[in-house]
């Protein structure tokens, strides 16, 4: 009888089968911030939501910083899995990847590493996920309160959920979360 195999940990299995609600982090190749600056992270903000939108991803949290990107986000409720992931996150890549080595004249660069998806199957691990994501620039130091950091998503859940319902969100603890976020992006980010 075979042994199982142990999936490569720098290549994760991504188990897709099943629609539901993912928590999703992406890392650029080597941790490198291609993304610095005001300009580039527009660029990769308006990417994420756009092509999230095109693929009939419903996004409910983000953060998108010089060297990764999280979000939270139910597969299309027409389709019968969640694979569209790869191929949604595939035009993300090769189209920011693209514009951006056009930008620094790097054609060929690899920008994009992988993506560790998780299917949240629990209502604590999503909630406690959704105000990881709300929250990822305090965490990273970027900001000291989320809603000031433009490429996130606090900003927008603050100002169209109820009150109470943003209370109850940022109540969640996320100290004990496993998720793998060893990034320092870079403070260049501010705009204007």
């Amino acid at each position: 009888m075979p042994e199982p195999q142990t999936p490569w940990p720098h290549a994760p299995t991504h188990l897709l089968s099943d629609r539901g609600t993912y928590f999703v982090t992406a890392s650029t190749y080597q941790k490198e911030h291609h993304f610095r600056g005001p300009r580039r992270l527009r660029i990769l903000h308006r990417g994420l939501l756009s092509v999230a939108q095109r693929f009939n991803w419903q996004l409910e949290a983000w953060a998108v910083f010089s060297n990764h990107y999280h979000f939270v986000g139910h597969s299309p409720a027409d389709a019968p899995d969640a694979s569209s992931l790869n191929a949604m996150l595939s035009v993300l890549h090769v189209k920011t990847a693209e514009w951006v080595n056009k930008l620094d004249a790097a054609p060929g660069r690899q920008v994009w590493f992988n993506f560790r998806d998780t299917q949240l199957t629990h209502q604590h691990s999503y909630l406690a996920r959704l105000n990881y994501a709300h929250q990822n620039a305090v965490k990273h130091g970027l900001v000291p309160v989320a809603c000031e950091y433009p490429w996130c998503s606090a900003g927008w859940f603050e100002r169209t959920a109820s009150p109470a319902m943003v209370k109850a969100i940022y109540r969640f603890k996320t100290d004990r979360l496993s998720v793998p976020d060893e990034f320092e992006p870079s403070t260049d980010w501010r705009v204007g």
